[in-house]
């Protein structure tokens, strides 16, 4: 009989090379955990119900130049409604909700340990599962705070979503420490995004709170990308904007936007300073000026508040 404790040896020699896999590069890995977290009411719930929309569709996310496999996925939630909140929204985005499914957690709740979401996951042959949120999911008697007990339960979720080649996505809320690192803002154990390989911040534009901005904070599969903004209003709903130029300290609350568009708005006068122009042009010769003078060049998305000044 083969105990458990019994010494087991891997050559690296006999390890198969493989390459790896996105849903959305370098965002959402797939075989992977990745955590999207931000305050209360930032979006990102709505966010990552038009990224599962886009999958049930084959749609093309931002910034990438493939379509996505057209598949199956799991949403779990335990802060809003199926039928008022997130089937309404599924349907505002385009979403073949047939291809969208719920665990039935009617008799007995959902943790991240349960063997249901294995099963499934390879049931449904889903591509993408996401949790919602994180502090719902751990299970009673589970400190978040305590590493011991949260890193085997991310050890075997990992594990999870590498057997089964799943993108797992995990939303979760961020601390108040105002001016800490991104990645020490999330609750609970830093053991929480050290189990992940992409981490994900979710933060609105001081100057046109409609705005919200994605940030990726941790990438451990590939360089980090670039910031995605899209829009968030009662009046249009959803919407990508594309890629987005700001500091992630403004988006956790540290410098302000405002600050930025200060900058922003020296360029532009330095641009009109022999004579008003079309404000495209403007706009683009102070993008060029942000990139000679050194720091991140700005979007032209960032300088469009600007425009009419």
């Amino acid at each position: 009989m083969e105990h458990e404790n019994e010494l087991k040896l891997i050559n690296m020699n006999d390890v198969e090379v493989t390459e790896v896999k996105w849903l959305w590069k370098p965002y959402i890995p797939i075989g992977k955990i990745t955590i999207i977290q931000g305050d209360p009411g930032e979006g990102k719930t709505t966010m990552i119900l038009a990224i599962a929309s886009a999958m049930t569709t084959g749609a093309i996310l931002p910034l990438s130049e493939e379509a996505l496999e057209c598949s199956n996925v799991i949403y779990q939630t335990a802060e809003d409604g199926l039928s008022d909140t997130i089937k309404p929204r599924l349907l505002a985005a385009g979403a073949d909700c047939t291809k969208v499914i719920v665990i039935d957690e009617s008799h007995k709740e959902l943790t991240l340990s349960d063997k249901r979401i294995e099963e499934a996951i390879i049931e449904t042959n889903a591509q993408l599962l996401i949790i919602d949120p994180l502090q719902a999911y751990l299970g009673s008697g589970v400190d978040m705070h305590r590493a011991n007990e949260i890193r085997p339960i991310f050890k075997n979720l990992s594990s999870v979503a590498e057997r089964t080649g799943c993108a797992i996505v995990i939303i979760g809320h961020m601390n108040k420490a105002g001016g800490t690192k991104g990645l020490y803002r999330g609750l609970g154990s830093i053991d929480i995004t050290a189990a992940a390989r992409s981490v994900l911040i979710v933060g609105r534009v001081r100057a046109d709170p409609s705005i919200r901005v994605m940030a990726q904070i941790k990438s451990s599969l590939a360089p980090e990308g670039k910031k995605v903004a899209f829009k968030l209003d009662e009046q249009n709903g959803f919407a990508w904007i594309g890629e987005y130029n700001i500091e992630l300290e403004e988006l956790l609350g540290g410098s302000s936007t405002e600050s930025v568009l200060k900058r922003a708005e020296k360029l532009i006068k330095e641009v009109l300073d022999d004579g008003a122009k079309a404000s495209d042009y403007v706009v683009e010769m102070a993008v060029i000026k942000s990139s000679v003078q050194g720091g991140n060049a700005y979007n032209p998305s960032t300088l469009a508040p600007l425009k009419g000044r």
